[in-house]
């Protein structure tokens, strides 16, 4: 069972020990581990925090995920224009 509060997404970079994580369910969230289990480790601890600077600083808190999920995936590069 998946103990996260938001869905995650963990994203491999091309170095091979650094992976990103950010959650679309909770806007300004992000990290960076050296590995995926590290990246669900940082964002299960690291979510909490964030929602008790966002109560702190009196600004809304998303409602949790019914149904939160981990997707692992490449990088998404950015287009250069």
């Amino acid at each position: 069972m998946i103990d996260l509060e938001y869905s995650l997404i963990i994203e491999a970079t091309e170095e091979p020990d650094y992976f990103g994580f950010y959650s679309e369910d909770l806007e300004g969230f992000s990290g960076i581990g050296h590995s995926i289990e590290d990246c669900i480790y940082k964002a299960k601890w690291g979510m909490k925090e964030h929602i008790s600077l966002l109560k702190e600083k009196g600004l809304p808190i998303p409602p949790k995920s019914k149904n939160p999920r981990i997707i692992i995936q490449n990088e998404e590069k950015l287009a250069v224009a």
